[in-house]
């Protein structure tokens, strides 16, 4: 069975910065090799990821005009990830573009597929059409290259898994401090996870919602985690919460929501919105009545907190869900994110 995930622990943020001219591509090298050193990853591993880097970041210089961002993101395994976010015009032929020998520049267009090969997984999601602009639906790229400590990391992770899972956690202005929290665990049914958002910013919001993964043991129920957590935040300024449970073989979801949080459910390209009633754990807390939902193999359930805006649905990124989760939560992430709040998005495909 999988380790628990402690979104504190791993999903943490490592790099981000805007890619403007090639000069970026030389501190992104750097931070590269410094963080793949630290994680265990081999020389050769991490001259892989330098050159997966240096082709993502001549890629938007050339079709995004400097409009895009390199991040580097420590996830569960270890692994490592490195996201190229652009706000372009999209590739209008993926499949095109990534054939070796194409470019729409008259260069040797090898960019795409290389990264496919030096990268252990290598995922790509495009929307097309002129480039973004404020007020404007989102159009540009996003290619996320992973790459997993070992040597190898292809074949220990070719093996279709049983869900897939997708972290997105940012604190405010990235300060060191974020009060939202993801806490997942897969049991033997299936992922359970407990989403936390500590009222208010800083030290005091995350120590709010530390260290409560001891409230998600498996054979509690979920009505008696939600009062465990209760008891172990009173006193403190409280959170808002969602508790999932998703039953794999009965194909079943189970929402317990309390606060300002929200939940998704996509599936056959139709989006359902979720939300609950109000209450912050550690202050005023009701017992919910449970939201339940079915599940067909593929779906995609999200969960966010109030850092995520909410103003988008199944037509806001035609395509998207069913790419991997975890470039589903960098996309959303990333994009639909607020800039004055500690921002966090857990989402789970069920496979």
């Amino acid at each position: 069975m999988s380790l628990p995930i402690d979104s504190a622990k791993t999903g943490r943020l490592l790099y981000n910065n805007a890619v403007q001219h090639e000069a970026a591509g030389i501190l992104v090298r750097s931070k590269l090799f410094a963080i793949g050193q630290r994680l265990g990853f081999s020389e050769l591993k991490r001259e892989h990821m330098a050159l997966v880097a240096a082709e993502l970041i001549t890629n938007q210089i050339k079709y995004a005009q400097g409009r895009g961002l390199i991040q580097i993101w420590e996830q569960p395994g270890p692994t490592l990830d490195i996201l190229a976010l652009d706000y372009g015009p999209g590739i209008r032929n993926l499949s095109l573009a990534q054939q070796d020998g194409y470019s729409s520049h008259q260069t040797l267009g090898k960019g795409l597929g290389s990264i496919q090969r030096l990268a252990d997984e290598a995922h790509i999601y495009t929307r097309p059409g002129e480039s973004g602009a404020q007020g404007k639906p989102w159009t540009g790229t996003a290619v996320l290259a992973r790459f997993h400590a070992g040597n190898n990391g292809k074949a220990a992770h070719s093996a279709k898994r049983a869900d897939e899972v997708g972290l997105f956690a940012r604190a405010l202005t990235d300060e060191r401090f974020n009060g939202d929290h993801i806490y997942l665990r897969q049991r033997t049914t299936g992922p359970r996870w407990l989403h936390l958002d500590g009222l208010g910013h800083g030290q005091s919001a995350q120590e709010t919602t530390s260290n409560l993964m001891g409230c998600m043991d498996d054979a509690m129920q979920a009505t008696t985690v939600l009062q465990a957590v209760d008891e172990r935040l009173h006193g403190s300024r409280g959170a808002v919460a969602i508790l999932a449970e998703i039953d794999r073989k009965a194909g079943k979801l189970a929402l317990y929501g309390v606060g300002d949080m929200q939940a998704y459910v996509i599936q056959e390209e139709q989006l359902h919105r979720f939300s609950f009633s109000p209450g912050v754990l550690g202050k005023e807390f009701k017992l919910p009545t449970p939201v339940h939902a079915d599940l067909a193999n593929g779906a995609v359930v999200v969960t966010v907190s109030d850092g995520i805006r909410r103003s988008w649905d199944e037509n806001s990124f035609p395509g998207l869900f069913r790419q991997n989760a975890q470039l589903i939560a960098y996309v959303l992430g990333n994009i639909m994110g607020r800039i004055s709040d500690d921002q966090s998005l857990c989402a789970v495909r069920l496979s």
